[in-house]
């Protein structure tokens, strides 16, 4: 499996549409930190068929360390969840039919 970067991918998107590559990473720079504030505020972000990016609440628990089986106090926490959507679903699984897409939660 290759890693693709942000760079990776401002050099595609400047390359398909003849913009320059600073004007894109600007671009690319101000989407993500929309996104970052969106989340900050507690907002859902919706694109259709590619998917949901949400914040949920993870309630405070008590976990257990497997190496000494001490227990361990969890805090709450705010953690970043993405629900795939429907074309962007259907596209991976085509691509991959033998794995499964597993949204992050």
């Amino acid at each position: 499996m290759a890693t693709t970067t942000k760079k990776d991918l401002i050099d595609r998107i400047s390359g398909r549409t003849e913009m320059k590559r600073t004007e894109v990473k600007m671009a690319v720079q101000i989407f993500l930190d929309e996104i970052i504030e969106e989340l900050k505020a507690g907002n859902r972000l919706e694109f259709r068929d590619f998917g949901v990016f949400e914040v949920r609440e993870r309630a405070a628990r008590t976990a257990q360390n497997p190496k000494t089986l001490e227990q361990v106090a969890v805090p709450a926490r705010r953690a970043v969840r993405f629900k795939v959507g429907r074309l962007m679903g259907e596209s991976v699984m085509k691509a991959s039919p033998t794995r499964q897409v597993v949204a992050a939660g």
